[in-house]
């Protein structure tokens, strides 16, 4: 139970969580939600889907090399991985000068391709690619602990969903292999489908950035529950977080903490809010250096 968190008050505020949400909550109405980037694997030294749509970008610019003298494809063509990850930063401390100019890349990225293509492009990253400074696959990136926690509380009866402001459909090929969560169990960022002769594709269109106060609407949406749970690690998820305590029953909000150097990657840059909330109204804070026993499983 829990093996691979170290005895201390988190590990004991969720296992008092689970255990009383179990005996008063009925077990269609037990659901936590989770946070993907950050949360269940690695987001630094840049998020993993922006490796993925970098590669992509940089076909693209080499293909057209007029793309090259603009934002995100300079970065991309540069290899400069810290301009993607500056651009969320910002955008989690409100300024989306950048976002927008990564959006447009994006969203044109993997456009006017189906569904099944796009699906066979991930599974194609995922089978070669390698974390840049950690020398492990990308699938061998998730938390051991927070993997062991969704176990723990399918134990009890609880149904897990992702919440992510990453997209759904990079997310979807992998998350029940990682996570033993299904792809109708994924809730993240999209972009628009058409059907097109008994297909269906792609567009340039967006149609959710699922973060922020997008959250908990989106959950409502797709669940429609309040979730009992929810975790997270960033100023993205606090929505999120006081979604789910705001409930009249037994609830429990979980921050991640990165503040492990030797183990994985220590700062606060985006997470700032999120933690000074923390702090206010008595969420629980997932210490990786003090409160997990490993981070990854080998």
């Amino acid at each position: 139970m829990l093996e691979s968190w170290a005895d201390g008050p988190t590990k004991s505020a969720l296992v008092e969580f689970t255990e009383r949400a179990a005996a008063a909550v009925a077990p269609e109405e037990r659901v936590a939600v989770f946070d993907n980037d950050g949360t269940l694997w690695c987001e630094k030294p840049a998020y993993i889907q922006l490796d993925f749509l970098v590669r992509r970008l940089a076909e693209q610019a080499a293909a057209d090399p007029s793309l090259a003298s603009n934002q995100p494809y300079t970065a991309a063509a540069a290899g400069d991985l810290a301009w993607f990850g500056d651009a969320v930063t910002k955008h989690y401390n409100g300024d989306d000068s950048a976002l927008k100019l990564l959006a447009g890349g994006v969203l044109s990225a993997n456009a006017t391709i189906t569904t099944d293509e796009h699906a066979a492009r991930v599974n194609a990253f995922f089978a070669e690619a390698k974390h840049p400074t950690l020398g492990r696959a990308y699938t061998a990136c998730g938390y051991a602990p927070m993997v062991e926690l969704l176990r723990y509380l399918e134990s009890f009866g609880f149904t897990n969903y992702i919440v992510s402001g990453g997209g759904r459909d990079f997310m979807r090929p992998i998350t029940t292999t990682m996570y033993g969560i299904p792809p109708e169990r994924v809730i993240g960022s999209s972009v628009g489908l058409i059907f097109q002769n008994g297909e269906l594709l792609t567009t340039a269109q967006p149609e959710f950035l699922n973060d922020g106060p997008i959250k908990p609407v989106r959950i409502w949406g797709r669940v429609g529950r309040r979730p009992l749970l929810a975790a997270g690690n960033s100023n993205g998820d606090i929505e999120m977080l006081q979604y789910a305590t705001a409930g009249p029953g037994p609830s429990l909000a979980l921050l991640v903490h990165h503040d492990d150097a030797e183990r994985e990657f220590a700062y606060t840059a985006g997470a700032e809010r999120a933690l000074d909330l923390a702090e206010t109204h008595g969420w629980a804070q997932a210490s990786m250096r003090d409160e997990w026993r490993a981070v990854f499983s080998d």
